[in-house]
């Protein structure tokens, strides 16, 4: 038998942004415990806005292992959190209750920013430093400093020995800034993995003196770039049928539920959707070829396969919940008949 390190992770109850908490427990097994194996777990709701001082206890119920190389014997365990009785999702638990398709894929691409001492890594103690320009996919000190490509290299190399299916990563346009992309099939697997390569950033940054600051526009009303997480998003149907017709009526079903996808994109998108900055505005929809200032960016490769393929949308923002993003897609998506559903 052998001690295992479970983290156990879940999302505490704060609005309008949800934070990452985790606790560690021992237990022993005979080789590392496959998710069945993981015991459900108590911890007190009254300290994560999860329920009050008289009735305090919330449940933690394993829905996703990983591996922890940074621990021996380490094991990542993603949790939702349930009432007292173990079955029933708490209020704050978005993941129990979101449409889910294993033929739905998600390429979540997170962008950040460093934080040390208040501002941006990089940043001059005072004012600013050089325009934008050279930093986007930048090489050298003076472009990306001397520790974030030290971090996002051991990020990077984390996530693949978790098992997470990361994709990629580059500088961003503005200075101290990052991005990471994660893919996955299905609403909550995908979701998961972008929870959890979060988790594993933060935790990471903790022995560098360094914040992540996810907020869509941390430099407010500057000429310096916000923080997106695009969600480019594939049903089997969009791959393998598409059409003309059918992606024009996902468009208009797209438009019409602005105001819906808005709702959970992320808080404060209005500082980041102004039409600048490769933004279209919050309160309008658009879509278009290769276009990264429109809602809805049409790769080329999408029309030139008679529209079939992926689609990105640009407009969540880098502290949305993927669990409610990946979900709002899909429901807009179901609104639109196919060629199976009509005939049937």
């Amino acid at each position: 038998m052998t001690k295992y390190k479970l983290e156990y992770i879940w999302l505490d109850g704060y609005t309008p942004v949800p934070n990452l908490r985790g606790k560690t427990q021992i237990k022993e097994f005979d080789s590392f415990p496959s998710l069945e194996e993981l015991p459900l777990w108590g911890f007190d709701g009254s300290s994560t806005m999860q329920a009050e001082g008289r009735s305090s206890d919330c449940v933690l119920k394993p829905v996703a292992v990983y591996p922890d190389p940074a621990r021996k014997h380490g094991v990542l365990v993603m949790c939702e959190v349930m009432l007292p009785d173990g079955v029933t999702p708490h209020s704050t638990n978005a993941r129990a209750t979101i449409l889910d398709d294993d033929g739905a894929w998600f390429g979540f691409e997170q962008e950040y920013f460093f934080y040390k001492d208040g501002r941006p890594l990089g940043f001059p103690e005072h004012g600013y430093p050089s325009p934008q320009g050279p930093y986007y996919t930048g090489v050298g000190f003076k472009n990306v400093g001397d520790v974030a490509r030290e971090i996002v290299e051991e990020h990077l190399e984390l996530c693949l020995e978790s098992g997470i299916n990361h994709e990629g990563i580059n500088a961003e346009v503005a200075k101290g800034q990052w991005e990471f992309q994660i893919f996955g099939k299905g609403s909550k697997k995908a979701a998961d993995e972008v929870w959890m390569a979060r988790y594993l950033l933060q935790r990471l940054t903790e022995k560098y003196g360094i914040d992540i600051e996810y907020h869509c526009k941390p430099l407010g009303d500057t000429d310096w770039n916000g923080s997106g997480m695009h969600c480019n998003f594939s049903t089997a149907y969009l791959r393998e049928v598409g059409g003309k017709e059918y992606f024009e009526a996902l468009m208009a079903a797209f438009e019409k539920n602005l105001d819906d996808h808005i709702s959970v994109y992320g808080p404060d998108n209005h500082l980041r959707l102004t039409g600048k900055h490769e933004t279209a505005p919050w309160n309008k929809f658009s879509y278009g070829v290769a276009d990264r200032g429109a809602s809805i960016r049409v790769p080329h490769s999408f029309i030139k396969n008679d529209y079939k393929g992926y689609l990105e949308d640009r407009r969540p923002n880098s502290q949305g919940d993927p669990y409610a993003i990946a979900s709002q897609v899909l429901k807009t998506i179901s609104e639109v008949p196919t060629k199976a559903s009509a005939a049937a």
